[in-house]
């Protein structure tokens, strides 16, 4: 795969094999890790905040292995599911981050091209969010929309 705005490669490389069964040292069961799961998310954190707490407060290295669903599908059951996906979240974070730097040093033209690549990131990934019916049909991208999000 190469990156989306880039002439590069992208990532590439050995990973390593991921185990299909849950470790035997494991000592939480199923219905414990889902319940701490929802707890954690209904406190307002996202799945993958949730996934690292329960690794490292709980000893769950992966709910996928203890549950057998990946962690977004368990709160999405239990409707604890955010209204907009957390990598769309993220780029919308990092988007009102980088207008607010630009308030400050309007002749920044490199980020000034950043932001622009990273908004059709943002439409690009709405789009197939759209789709999928995962936000709603009359999503759409604005800079002060994203600001009145991530706030």
């Amino acid at each position: 795969m190469s990156r989306i705005h880039s002439g590069r490669k992208g990532r590439a490389g050995s990973h390593r094999p991921y185990p299909s069964t849950k470790p035997e040292w494991v000592t939480v069961s199923a219905e414990e890790a889902v319940t701490q799961a929802v707890q954690l998310a209904k406190t307002g954190i996202s799945a993958a905040q949730v996934g690292q707490s329960l690794r490292d407060s709980f000893g769950v290295p992966s709910a996928r292995l203890l549950t057998g669903k990946r962690l977004g599908a368990t709160l999405a059951e239990n409707g604890v599911r955010p209204e907009i996906p957390d990598d769309l979240q993220a780029l919308l974070k990092r988007v009102v981050h980088l207008q607010r730097h630009l308030e400050t040093h309007p002749k920044d033209l490199a980020n000034r091209r950043g932001l622009t690549l990273m908004e059709s990131r943002i439409r690009r990934l709405a789009r197939y969010y759209r789709q999928r019916r995962r936000i709603a049909e009359n999503w759409r991208y604005s800079a002060a929309g994203a600001a009145l999000q991530v706030e």
